[in-house]
C-alpha cells in the first residue's frame, strides 16, 4: 500500500468516541474542539450532541432510568452506524448509568466498530458553578428534580480510555489529549 492509499484509508476510519461526564461538565465543548481538529485533519466528523439529540431523536423521552437508557441506545445506535461508514461520531452525551454505556459498547464490539469511552471527570462542585444550562440553579430552587450527579446517580466508568480534569486544562489541551489518544490507537 502507497502513502497516498494509506492517507485515504486513514481518512476513512470511523470510530464513536463517547464523552460522558456530569452536566456542565464539558464534554460537548471538548467534542467540538476535537471535530475542529479531526476536520482540519481531512476526517469526516459529526458530533452527536446530547441535547440536540433529545430534542429531534428521542423527543417523548422523560428522565426515568428506562428512558434515559432508551436514549443512550438510540444515541449509540446512529453513533455506531456513523462510525461504521467511516466517521468519527463524536458522542457528548451524560449517560449516567454504566450497563447503558456498556450495551453501546458491546454493540461497536459486535460490529467490529472502534469505541472510545472517556470521562470528563469534573467535579459536580465545578459544574454546579459553570452552570451553563442553568440546571443547578433550577435544582437548588426547586424548580427541577431528577439532575443527574445531585439528586440522580451518576456511574462514573471503572477503566475509561481517558479520563479527563476539564478544571486542571484548558479546552484545547483536552481535546488535544483525546486527539493524542485517538492517534496512538490509529484512529487520527
Amino acid at each position: 500500500m502507497d502513502d497516498d492509499e494509506k492517507q485515504r484509508e486513514k481518512h476513512v476510519t470511523g470510530a464513536t468516541v463517547w464523552l460522558t461526564g456530569l452536566p456542565s461538565a464539558g464534554k460537548t465543548t471538548i467534542a467540538y474542539e476535537l471535530a475542529a481538529r479531526l476536520g482540519a485533519d481531512g476526517h469526516r466528523t459529526e458530533v452527536l450532541d446530547g441535547d440536540e439529540i433529545r430534542e429531534f431523536l428521542s423527543a417523548g423521552l422523560g428522565l426515568s432510568r428506562e428512558d434515559r437508557h432508551t436514549n443512550v441506545q438510540r444515541i449509540g445506535f446512529v453513533a455506531e452506524l456513523l462510525a461504521s461508514n467511516g466517521v468519527t461520531a463524536l458522542v457528548p452525551v451524560i449517560a449516567p448509568y454504566a450497563d447503558s454505556r456498556e450495551a453501546v459498547r458491546k454493540r461497536h464490539a459486535a460490529e467490529g466498530t472502534a469505541y472510545v469511552e472517556v470521562h470528563v471527570a469534573t467535579p459536580v462542585d465545578v459544574c454546579s458553578v459553570r452552570d451553563v444550562k442553568g440546571l443547578y440553579a433550577k435544582q437548588a430552587a426547586g424548580e427541577i428534580s431528577g439532575l443527574t450527579g445531585v439528586d440522580d446517580p451518576y456511574e462514573e466508568p471503572a477503566s475509561p480510555d481517558l479520563r479527563i480534569e476539564s478544571q486542571n486544562q484548558t479546552v484545547q489541551q483536552s481535546a488535544a489529549a483525546l486527539h493524542a489518544l485517538l492517534i496512538e490507537k490509529g484512529l487520527a
